[in-house]
């Protein structure tokens, strides 16, 4: 018997040391300590929302707690939270909530100039399909001509050809004229 209460204490011990962890009262509430695990005891004092304390032992439904006078009691386990209480986490948050509105305000004047980038490179643009669509008009002005010079030079070979044709035409048929014709001594 003296083995399971020293054995029990030992594992109480153990158990509160391995639950050693900081531990909150949560933000929602104000809650009383009692002299035992139930509402039925008496009410010992009464523990801060956001206050700091040590799980000693769970029950069922409640914990039995130190707070940071050094009192014992049972406190109701669905009031215990392991987050930090408000009024520590404001500041923090606080402090992150100003260094982030100062990363805002960077990144606006970040857009602004960069939005004045995007509008200067919008009127680059804008000349330069300017520029392209007047380099495409004179290119097809360019091209209509080169056309029309190849059907110009095509006529005049063609006509050159039509020339030397109709000169080899006449002289094949003028030459036969010119020269006088043999006669053939032997006729039958």
């Amino acid at each position: 018997m003296i083995k399971t209460k020293i054995l029990l204490l030992i594992l109480i011990f153990v158990s509160s040391v391995a639950t050693a962890a900081t531990n909150y009262v949560s933000d929602n509430l104000h809650t009383f300590m009692h002299s035992g695990p139930g509402t039925k005891y008496k009410i010992i004092g009464s523990v801060n929302t956001g206050e700091h304390i040590k799980i000693i032992r769970k029950d069922s439904n409640f914990t039995l707690v130190k707070d940071s006078k050094g009192r014992s009691g049972w406190i109701n386990s669905k009031y215990v939270s392991n987050q930090a209480g408000l009024k520590e986490r404001l500041p923090k948050l606080e402090n992150e909530l100003t260094q982030l509105k100062i990363q805002l305000d960077e990144y606006k004047g970040n857009l602004d100039s960069r939005g004045s980038q995007v509008s200067n490179l919008e009127n680059t643009n804008l000349k330069l399909k300017k520029q392209l669509e007047e380099i495409q008009a004179q290119n097809d002005e360019l091209e209509s001509k080169l056309d029309t010079k190849k059907n110009d030079l095509l006529m005049r070979w063609f006509s050159y050809g039509g020339m030397v044709a109709g000169v080899g035409l006449l002289l094949g048929l003028i030459i036969p004229y010119l020269i006088p014709k043999r006669r053939n001594k032997s006729r039958w």
